[in-house]
């Protein structure tokens, strides 16, 4: 197994998100020796849509992406939409890929990327009604398991998460990649 002690993630979430698209990731990464991190626009808890409950550790305020090697995007659409409506999340997001760090973004963490203004010109896949937001906003969609693209995972649904964990750590362990832009 790759090895990422040393290693911190900033997972990126708020209330509405997909449960097994937090904890699983969230268990791979920290198996693998990484410290995981929950950053979202409130303090205290947040829950899935199927009632997990999980503490948070930094808002969105005042997160800096200098303070971790890479970012996972839970989905969920409730997640997904109010973190779009962040400003602070937007931002932090887009910072990853400013810093050439790791991403990954499973089912409509998309929407996420797009405000950020981080997909044009890419390929992705995504929860399939998300295709044509990702086209309009100038990506490729392609509908399989999971993608990299320079540093950018991406994934469709719970289905695909042995997939999704697996390229995040490859990834994660890799670090910096010259072709994830802001």
């Amino acid at each position: 197994m790759t090895d990422l002690t040393d290693k911190k993630i900033a997972f990126l979430a708020t209330d509405g998100y997909e449960d097994s698209e937090l904890r699983s990731p969230w268990d791979a990464v920290r198996l693998a020796g990484a410290t995981p991190v929950m950053v979202a626009p409130s303090s205290g808890r947040i829950e899935g849509k199927d009632g997990h409950l999980h503490d948070v550790d930094v808002v969105t305020a005042d997160a800096v992406a200098d303070d971790y090697d890479a970012l996972v995007l839970p989905g969920g659409v409730v997640n997904a939409d109010h973190l779009r409506m962040d400003e602070a999340a937007v931002a932090f997001a887009k910072e990853f890929f400013a810093q050439h760090k790791p991403v990954g973004a499973i089912c409509h963490a998309a929407w996420t990327l797009i405000e950020a203004g981080v997909v044009e010109g890419r390929t992705l896949t995504s929860y399939p009604s998300l295709k044509t937001d990702l086209v309009n906003a100038g990506a490729t969609w392609v509908d399989e398991e999971v993608v990299v693209d320079e540093g950018l995972v991406s994934s469709r649904t719970p289905d695909d998460l042995p997939a999704f964990n697996a390229k995040v750590i490859e990834e994660v362990a890799e670090g910096r990649h010259a072709g994830q832009t802001a």
